[in-house]
């Protein structure tokens, strides 16, 4: 049988035990960037099949690589979590106009001829139905990678995460994002000040109820204590006002598909582009090494407006959040 990537499970989930216990060796870290890496393929194989499936539609599909920080991250902040079993290291993400859209996909996506296995039922990961408590709405699926061939055997079991969600539900996230860059909280993972976690999860209602016939984690709140509770929050945190006058980083991407977003503590975005995915790659895990104190992210779209339309939170950029939000709180009102 092939090698597992890294060595085998039990070696991957004993080097990320040590980055949770600050022990890590360098051995332990080439094997956890070994095991990273081999997500390549797996991330290759689901993005071309996604693109396949949406070509002629209106459907953003872009993929990413887990951060290596924000891996080492939920690995502190969840003691029991395992790292071969972390099912986001890959991740595609598809971005649909409407509700109608993304469930349609889903279930001819669902229906797929191949061999990988959907390893979720049904509604485990439907953040629509089920909103998460800060506010989240999205659906994931989880897959586990199944291929018979020389060369892929080796990559059998390793996972990846498919993610949809709408345009209105990614404005929200990437507002949730760029809050945590601009300020020392992180209302996506409930760390700092509750007041940004609350007034992000009013946010998500009010943006439910008005484009999307929904509701999000206060469904039994009346319009006028929503739009209530949000003005006075929003008063105390300037948040909006804040958002609005952020500059969006005018950093282009170039044509090459492969890139990675650097973000700096000034609010800088440095950006490197790649024709080749494994030269993209090779680099990444360089200037991880070489700047562990930073963010960097290795994305890939079509086209350069793609990925600034799938990781906008990298550029800064919550417009489309402040312009969606005001409308609805004016349709509420």
């Amino acid at each position: 049988m092939p090698e597992f990537p890294g060595g085998s499970k039990s070696r991957v989930n004993r080097a990320g035990a040590n980055v949770r216990e600050e022990t890590a060796t360098a051995d332990d870290l080439r094997c956890i960037e070994e095991w990273r890496g081999a997500h390549r393929a797996v991330l290759n194989t689901f993005q071309a099949s996604l693109r396949t499936r949406t070509r002629n539609r209106s459907i953003v599909v872009a993929q990413r690589h887990k951060r290596r920080n924000t891996i080492f991250n939920k690995l502190r902040r969840i003691p029991k979590m395992e790292l071969a079993r972390m099912d986001d290291i890959a991740g595609c993400r598809l971005i649909f106009e409407s509700l109608e859209d993304l469930y349609q996909f889903r279930r001819q996506f669902h229906k797929a001829r191949f061999k990988h296995k959907r390893r979720n039922s049904i509604d485990k990961y439907n953040y629509i139905k089920y909103p998460k408590s800060t506010g989240y709405r999205g659906i994931h699926d989880v897959y586990s990678y199944d291929v018979n061939s020389k060369n892929g055997d080796k990559y059998k079991g390793l996972l990846i995460e498919v993610q949809y969600r709408t345009l209105v539900q990614h404005a929200w996230a990437t507002a949730v994002e760029v809050i945590g860059f601009i300020t020392e909280n992180q209302p996506k993972f409930q760390q700092g000040d509750q007041r940004y976690l609350d007034c992000m999860a009013l946010a998500s209602e009010i943006l439910a109820r008005s484009y999307e016939d929904s509701t999000g984690p206060y469904p039994d709140m009346s319009d006028a204590d929503l739009l209530g509770e949000f003005d006075s929050l929003d008063q105390e945190l300037n948040l909006i006002r804040t958002l609005t006058g952020l500059n969006t980083a005018e950093t282009a991407t170039t044509r090459n598909r492969n890139t990675i977003l650097v973000f700096k503590p000034n609010g800088d975005l440095e950006v490197f582009s790649y024709r080749d995915s494994t030269e993209a790659l090779d680099d990444l895990f360089r200037l991880e090494n070489e700047n562990p104190e930073l963010d960097i992210v290795l994305v890939k779209a079509d086209t350069s407006e793609e990925i600034r339309m799938a990781f906008k939170n990298y550029f800064s950029d919550a417009k489309d959040f402040v312009r969606l939000l005001t409308k609805a709180k004016r349709s509420l009102e």
